[in-house]
């Protein structure tokens, strides 16, 4: 195996390792169950503490 053969085995590997991370990640904040974290998430910012 040369250099560059190993190489474009890494690249590839990768690409679809981080392609199928993406698309995991995509599916966990679309999917619908995870809406209501997301929304409470989202307004935390907003809520009044006495510190």
């Amino acid at each position: 195996m040369t250099y560059e053969t190993v190489a474009r085995i890494a690249q590839q590997g990768g690409l679809i390792y981080f392609g199928l991370l993406f698309l995991g990640g995509c599916a966990y904040a679309l999917w619908p169950k995870n809406g209501d974290a997301f929304v409470r998430a989202a307004r935390l910012p907003l809520e009044e503490e006495d510190l």
